[in-house]
Parts: structure tokens; sequence; C-alpha cells
């Protein structure tokens, strides 16, 4: 039985922040192009949501809790929980990821 993947509101705002900015600084189709790309990887999540890595950032504090999929440049985190898979960040894999994923997931 497949997993649900749900994405929390900041992964959803990040998608659409991340859609926005192709469109704009590439073009509308290099933006659904990405976008497609990152369906896929969702629906691929659903059927082997242990396929990721654990992230090198929280790896290196012990934290084994989250995994992530590369979609070069763009990294996704997501955590299983029973069976459902939920995204917490999409984003751009050249930030500052330890203070991101600082912020983002252990002040949460």
């Amino acid at each position: 039985m497949p997993f649900a993947v749900l994405l929390t509101n900041d992964a959803a705002s990040d998608l659409t922040e991340l859609y926005d900015y192709i469109a704009v600084n590439d073009s509308p189709r290099k933006a659904d192009y990405v976008l497609k790309q990152i369906e896929k990887t969702f629906s691929t999540l659903s059927e082997f949501p242990e396929r990721g890595v654990y992230p090198k950032e929280l790896l290196k504090l012990g934290i084994r809790e989250y995994r992530e999929i590369y979609l070069k440049p763009y990294r996704i985190i997501y955590r299983i929980m029973d069976k459902n898979v939920y995204v917490l960040l999409i984003v751009d894999g050249r930030r500052d990821m330890q203070s991101l994923l600082q912020r983002r997931l252990l002040e949460a």
C-alpha cells in the first residue's frame, strides 16, 4: 500500500516560491519542468519512502528522523511517520542549509 505524501504549509510555500522564482528569472517553461520533476519525486516517495538519505547536516548531530532526496540543486527534506511522508522543506541546496534546517526543523 503506498504512503501518502503530504506537504507541510512551509513546504507548499517553498514550492510556490521556487516555481515563481524560476518562472521570473528563467522561464515559465523551466518552472513547469522543475515542478514536474518534483512531483515525480513525490510519486517515488509514495512507493519507496526510505530511498532518501539522512541530511548530512543532521547526521552530524546524530539526528536520523529526517531524510532527503536530492534533485540537483534542490533538496527535498521529509519525515516518515506511520504510512505518511511529510515533506518539510523544498529548497535550493546552495543555501546555508545548517541554519535553515536548524530554524525550520529543530526549533519548530
